[in-house]
Formats: structure tokens, sequence, C-alpha cells
């Protein structure tokens, strides 16, 4: 099963732990993303191919908002808990919330995906928006080289997001 990331994933990656597994993640936030419903029926297991346009889209939509070195780490070869991180650092709390809100309107409301939680909303300069098979994690840029999560997944590949948003821009237009 992917997805459920909680305060665990937090955890591990402070103490350096590996990461192969979660609970499930409570709703912290009263947004209109709200994440699925445990009365819900299960999700079907995400294609690759649409774990690949969320993070495409969750990329594109931080870069949008000023989200600066905005990254797509590949990690299915790494691990079955989640296909792929997208980290984008901000310069401040409010912009956090800004890249975070919008990136939940487009995958909520425009590609239809359920968030299945969110960490740091509140009071965090790291938050995490947990959708299953893709999980971003937006930054200050100080807690962002802290915890050095690009380093932390080094064998991860790169995705060139780029130039795959520009690609599927290009064949809708």
């Amino acid at each position: 099963m992917r997805g459920g990331v909680t305060r665990s994933l937090v955890d591990s990656l402070d103490s350096g732990r590996r990461v192969t597994s979660f609970q499930p993640a409570s709703p912290t936030t009263g947004d209109s993303c709200q994440p699925a419903s445990p009365t819900e029926p299960a999700r079907q297991e995400p294609s690759m191919d649409r774990s690949l346009q969320l993070a495409l889209a969750a990329a594109h939509v931080a870069e949008e908002n000023r989200g600066q070195d905005v990254l797509v780490l590949d990690l299915r070869g790494l691990t079955s808990v989640f296909d792929y991180f997208v980290i984008a650092s901000g310069t401040s709390r409010r912009q956090l919330h800004a890249i975070s809100d919008e990136i939940d309107k487009k995958l909520c409301k425009e590609l239809r995906d359920k968030r299945m939680g969110i960490e740091g909303y509140q009071g965090s300069s790291w938050i995490l928006l947990d959708y299953g098979s893709v999980v971003i994690h937006l930054f200050e840029t100080e807690s962002r080289d802290f915890y050095a999560i690009e380093k932390l997944w080094g064998e991860a590949p790169r995705v060139v997001w780029q130039s795959l948003v520009e690609r599927g821009t290009a064949a809708r237009g």
C-alpha cells in the first residue's frame, strides 16, 4: 500500500532512518482539499503515468508561485511506499502556504486526486503534502538546507520535469 505519510516521515528523516512504511495520515487543517475518508472505498493503485502527472503538476505550480530550486525525484526504484518526491523552497511561511494551497487546488480540484494528509501547515518551516504516490515537500530555505532531503535520497534519479511539462503543454495546445 502506498501513501499515508504521517509525522513518522518527518521523524524518520530527522533521525536518518530509511523509510519503509507509514501509518495513515489524519487531517490537520480545515481546508477544501480534505484527506481521503476512512469510510470511502480504497483508491486504486495509481498508474506510473498518473503519479508522474501529479508530480509534474505540483512542480509546475510550485514554480509558477515563485518556488525556488524545484526538484522532482523518482523514488520508484528505491521504495515501494511512494513514486515521486517534489521538493521546493520558499522564502517565507506565507509563500509556503500560497504554494501549498495552489498545489492542493490543482491536484484536488482540477486533477481530481485526494490528498491523504498534510503536516507542518500550521506553524512550520516545512510543509508536507501526501498524495499517496507523490509526496510534496515545501521548505523555507534554511530548513531545506538542514534536512537535505535530496542528499538523503541522493540515489534517486532527478526528473527533468521542465521539459516534460513543456512537451505536455505543447501537446495540449
